[in-house]
């Protein structure tokens, strides 16, 4: 269950609860989920986020004119804490052959502009 390597004392435990991968609370509960695969369904969707709590609403975004998917979609859980467990969990994970991007879902605003918040990086920070 230890190893251990040169001064690096490795901890292999046995199973992790999904809960372990929560941090501090989100700003909202929907999920941007995008490098979905072609053959993703809203149930397959619903499935794989169902363990992280209660799934409200899954929605898959298709293509008007051929009818396929678009390539993401958006999963809403009933509390931010859910949602967050999801996101720090799945974020980058292999679905179906495909690395998941999350993030959390902006507020589409209609006819406004769009603002993206912006990370702090280390050059920020000496200005």
């Amino acid at each position: 269950m230890f190893g251990s390597f040169g001064r690096i004392l490795l901890v292999r435990p046995a199973a992790i609860s999904l809960r372990h991968f929560c941090a501090a609370s989100p700003s909202n509960s929907k999920l941007f989920v995008g490098g979905l695969s072609w053959s993703v369904d809203e149930k397959s969707l619903h499935d794989a986020f169902s363990s992280f709590g209660e799934v409200t609403e899954v929605r898959i975004m298709y293509d008007k004119g051929s009818g396929r998917s678009r390539g993401f979609g958006f999963v809403h859980f009933a509390t931010d804490y859910e949602a967050k467990c999801a996101k720090d969990a799945m974020d980058g994970k292999a679905f179906l052959g495909r690395p998941l991007r999350i993030s959390f879902a902006l507020e589409k605003v209609r006819g406004g502009p769009v603002v993206v918040p912006r990370l702090a990086t280390p050059m920020d920070s000496r200005s």
